[in-house]
């Protein structure tokens, strides 16, 4: 099932580029999520029919009460990182055996129709990168890899930008920078086009991503490159946290983010994500 949050409520993609809005008393996805669930648009009553294209399509979750950053969780991306620290003194170095994440701002999160805002105080080294995000359904706390399936919503698209400048800084022991921060500017989280349950994927999903710059394809993978799968990814970080409905969990990406070749993101610049079997996540770039 496909499930979008628009300017006009919460909408069923019952026919390709046709939309339900439903009859839900909830104004987005999130909220649905932290009441009766997905199971709900299932059944809902539609009120009536639209175009893809009539309506303004929000962030599926507008404001996650948190979004957990995997890093270096694809081999080759892992590979040119671990790279790129030995080169900076921080050896030895390996690709992590557990899975290495950040907790960034649920503020970051913004519709698919707004920009990427370069922030005045770390313009120079933005930078994107295309992932696989999923979206929690239920609220999990220690939960077995083997359950793990059971508190997936569903998974959508995410632009996991970053300021690699103050990113670099924490990286080098600087006691006044960290990725968080580096991650949590207001715009840094792009999110959508929709949510797509997780019945929609059997384990292990092996889906195409591909992320492009003013039209140059400067990342593509599959999801089958993951080091760490998604059911282990929600037990382990259910493990430190509790995970609630609507928390993000963006899992990771494939090499050819703009820092290993010094292409970072300018004013004017078109950033698109694309996942096969969800969509394309599309975001201008603009200064501040």
């Amino acid at each position: 099932m496909r499930l979008y949050s628009t300017d006009q409520g919460i909408a069923r993609e019952d026919r390709e580029g046709e939309l339900s809005l439903l009859d839900l008393p909830f104004d987005e996805l999130g909220a649905l999520l932290r009441g009766p669930g997905v199971v709900a648009a299932r059944s809902a009553r539609t009120v009536r029919q639209v175009a893809l294209g009539e309506v303004r399509v929000l962030a599926p979750v507008r404001r996650p009460g948190k979004v957990l950053i995997v890093g270096l969780n694809y081999r080759s991306h892992a590979e040119e990182a671990l790279e790129m620290l030995a080169a900076m003194g921080r050896g030895p170095v390996r690709i992590p055996e557990e899975p290495n994440f950040q907790v960034v701002a649920g503020s970051a999160v913004i519709a698919p129709s707004e920009p990427i805002v370069l922030p005045a105080v770390a313009a120079a080294e933005v930078d994107y990168e295309g992932e696989v995000a999923a979206v929690i359904g239920r609220t999990a706390t220690a939960v077995a890899t083997s359950d793990a399936g059971k508190y997936l919503a569903g998974l959508t698209v995410v632009n996991d930008v970053s300021a690699r400048d103050i990113q670099r800084r924490a990286m080098s022991g600087d006691p006044t920078a960290s990725i968080g921060v580096s991650k949590s500017f207001d715009t840094f989280k792009p999110l959508g086009p929709c949510l797509v349950t997780g019945d929609e994927f059997a384990e292990p999903f092996d889906l195409c991503i591909r992320t492009r710059v003013n039209g140059e394809l400067r990342q593509d993978d599959r999801t089958s490159s993951l080091i760490h799968r998604l059911p282990e990814l929600i037990s382990f970080l259910s493990r430190y946290q509790t995970l609630e409905p609507g928390d993000v969990i963006c899992t990771g990406s494939p090499r050819g983010a703009g820092v290993f070749s010094d292409r970072f993101l300018r004013p004017g610049d078109r950033v698109e994500v694309e996942v096969e079997g969800i969509g394309s996540l599309r975001s201008g770039v603009v200064a501040a």
